[in-house]
């Protein structure tokens, strides 16, 4: 298993389910939904979500990493914001090969539901990266480590981007419509895009759910292949909380499985019943 390999299995569900290729040219409108407009009616203050991540090589999957993804209210220069942490460390066992450590926050004004502030702090093998990003939504940039960018309005970090998504109304879409917005890490902006499929029942190691299915884009690379091959499941109820996501890789596959939580906003109407 590659380092790059274990940096993915160590970030979190997040990585999985928003890894998209690079723009080339511009970037593409937004999407029907135009991710600049929503009200967060799924997730309060208090959330957690843990997640188990499987990967196989020979079709026996193994728990290579474990990540949480947690929530607070906070105020950030005197506003109010959701405070996201998600975080990813390899197992033990996996240490040996690449010990991943790593740590991602973002901070999301509560009202636009876009962010303000994104963090990442990073320990992969010997690779250390600290990292900071501060949106300006009045001039359209990003200030981050490296300098300042002119981004597109509405711009997501890979963290808001999945809360927002959570919000989306999936009953204006029909399965086979695609959802698209843009991103910024890495200094570069990213044309992403989800596709919704529809509504139906998957089984998870946690239990088995009433689930909302979606498939992003990927572009073809050292660790995934292209395509829309990935796939994620969300509860179908209010909460939206990511349940499963599956996708084979360059070399094996890999799933991820949500197997605890605390604080939902709503009851977990979706679980028909408990593994």
């Amino acid at each position: 298993m590659n380092r790059k390999l274990l940096l993915f299995l160590g970030c979190s569900f997040l990585l999985v389910a928003l890894h998209a290729g690079k723009q080339q040219q511009q970037v593409p409108a937004a999407g029907p939904e135009d991710f600049c407009t929503i009200r967060n009616t799924t997730f309060q203050n208090g959330e957690q979500l843990t997640f188990y991540v499987y990967y196989s090589l020979f079709g026996l999957y193994v728990n290579a990493a474990n990540a949480s993804v947690n929530v607070a209210t906070e105020r950030l220069n005197g506003k109010p914001v959701y405070h996201i942490v998600a975080e990813g460390k390899t197992n033990s066992s996996y240490d040996w090969v690449s010990k991943v450590n790593d740590r991602y926050e973002s901070y999301i004004d509560t009202g636009s539901m876009l962010p303000v502030k994104f963090v990442r702090n990073v320990e992969e093998g010997r690779h250390r990266k600290f990292e900071t990003i501060s949106f300006n939504r009045i001039a359209n940039t990003v200030v981050t480590n490296d300098g300042v960018y002119k981004v597109p309005a509405c711009i997501q970090d890979v963290l808001s981007a999945l809360y927002y998504a959570r919000n989306i109304n999936f009953d204006k879409y029909k399965p086979g419509d695609k959802i698209s917005f843009n991103m910024f890490i890495d200094n570069e902006i990213y044309a992403m895009y989800i596709r919704y499929m529809g509504r139906e029942t998957v089984k998870t190691r946690y239990g088995k759910f009433k689930a909302i299915k979606f498939k992003p884009l990927l572009i073809k690379g050292t660790v995934f292949e292209g395509g829309e091959k990935m796939n994620v499941w969300v509860s179908d109820d209010p909460n939206h909380i990511p349940l499963r996501v599956e996708s084979p890789l360059s070399v094996g596959s890999i799933k991820v499985d949500m197997m605890s939580y605390r604080n939902l906003r709503y009851p977990l109407t979706s679980l028909k019943n408990l593994r």
